[in-house]
């Protein structure tokens, strides 16, 4: 028996990849609203942490 007999048989499997299609655009969607309205400091700030001397352990 194909693996595709297995899925046909368990009732509302249509759903599930719409509902997982759903779930990527809205993450993705809040990603791009969040980018456009993040302060331009905290951008500065996140892309300076790897150079940020103060951060540094003593070795």
């Amino acid at each position: 028996m194909k693996f595709i007999n297995y899925l046909e048989s368990i009732a509302g499997i249509g759903v599930f990849p719409l509902i997982s299609l759903g779930v990527f655009f809205t993450f993705f969607i809040l990603l791009i609203i969040w980018a456009f309205f993040v302060k331009k400091e905290h951008i500065l700030e996140m892309k300076n942490i790897p150079f940020d001397s103060s951060n540094d352990s003593k070795q």
